[in-house]
This record gives C-alpha cells, sequence and structure tokens, in this order.
C-alpha cells in the first residue's frame, strides 16, 4: 500500500498534487538556504505566535512550507511520498488539499492557542499528520470490511504519535491539532453515504 513502484514520469502524472506539494515544498527550501535573501524568507514566513497575535495571520499557512534544516524537509517530504499518494488516490485531488491545508493550518492555530507568544515553529508535520488522521477515518469506517487495513495504518499513527512525545524541539500542538482534523475531515469524507454518491458522479 505505501511501497512506490513508479517511475519518476509515473509517479508526477498519477499523483500530481503530491509531486506539486513536495517540488514547492524543496523549493521553499532552497530559497530559504540563498545566501542573502534566505533568512528573510525564513523569518517571514515561519509561525511566531507573538506575530500572529499582531495581525500577521499568513503565518499559520506559509509556515506549513518553511523548514528548518535539510533532514527536516527530507524527513517530512519522504513521509509525503510515501502516504500522500494513496491519500491522493482515495479521496482525490481536491478533498487531498483540504485535508493537508486545513490539518496544517489548525495544527498551526492549535500551537498559537497552546503556547506562550515566543513560540515559533516551521513544518508540514501537521499537514502530514492530517494525512494520518484522514486514514484512521478510514479504517474507522472499514474496521470489519478490511481489518487489515488498520494492522498496516494504526501502527503507524500510533508509532508517530509517541514519537512525537519523545523527540526534542517537535511541536506536538501541531501534530496532534493536525491528525484530529484530518480525522474529523476523514469521518466526513469517508462515510458510506459520501463514497456512494462519488461512484455515482
Amino acid at each position: 500500500m505505501f511501497i512506490r513502484r513508479e517511475s519518476f514520469r509515473q509517479f508526477i502524472k498519477f499523483y500530481p498534487v503530491v509531486s506539486s506539494l513536495i517540488a514547492i515544498n524543496l523549493i521553499v527550501y532552497i530559497l530559504t538556504i540563498l545566501p542573502i535573501v534566505g533568512n528573510s524568507i525564513f523569518y517571514l514566513g515561519m509561525s511566531v505566535n507573538y506575530l500572529i497575535a499582531d495581525g500577521q495571520w499568513w503565518r499559520v499557512i506559509t509556515s506549513i512550507f518553511i523548514h528548518g534544516g535539510f533532514f527536516h524537509v527530507l524527513f517530512n517530504m519522504f513521509s509525503l511520498f510515501l502516504f500522500g499518494p494513496e491519500m491522493e488516490k482515495i479521496a482525490g485531488k481536491v478533498r487531498f488539499l483540504t485535508i493537508y491545508f486545513i490539518a496544517g493550518i489548525l495544527g498551526n492555530v492549535v500551537t498559537f492557542v497552546s503556547y506562550n507568544g515566543m513560540y515559533a515553529s516551521v513544518g508540514a508535520s501537521g499537514a502530514i499528520f492530517g494525512i494520518f488522521g484522514a486514514f484512521a477515518a478510514l479504517v474507522y469506517y472499514t474496521r470489519r470490511t478490511m481489518p487489515q487495513l488498520k494492522q498496516i495504518i494504526m501502527p503507524i499513527i500510533i508509532i508517530s504519535v509517541i514519537i512525537s512525545f519523545i523527540q526534542p524541539n517537535i511541536n506536538i500542538a501541531s501534530h496532534l491539532g493536525g491528525l484530529v482534523t484530518g480525522f474529523i475531515l476523514g469521518l466526513t469524507y469517508f462515510s458510506p453515504k459520501h463514497i456512494i454518491s462519488w461512484r455515482k458522479k
């Protein structure tokens, strides 16, 4: 399910949204490490609670595309590469985008209300946890018809949540906020009634 066997061209063709998101994140990362302008882009886009409170609301969106280092962007984009395609295929392009962006944004909103004004964060982790949450909703609806899906998905989610608590410098609020948001959206999108209506179109 999460083993990618497509060629580079096939991956882009089959999963255009995931491919575009990975490309945008990598381009933004390259921009942030450029001399002179890199630091300005990084600090203008990162999520900083007191600046958001001061009216710079765009940071809850832009920070989803900002990463704090090579391994940070590599880990997040590898996660998106592994788990994003199946969700894009199941949910469709528009629904996948809404899961990704709404989970990422609300993850940052939860961060804003959970931490003090000096707290700052970057990264796509909240959005990626939104994908995990949507998979959890799918597991809920298919728990009787596809029990093997639970055996694949739930250990990934549980391990990811545990790592969020034990790994230093992790924005736990963003991870949990994204996870819950993705789960709620998944409950809406993957209800049997909505699945039937998709197939009729």
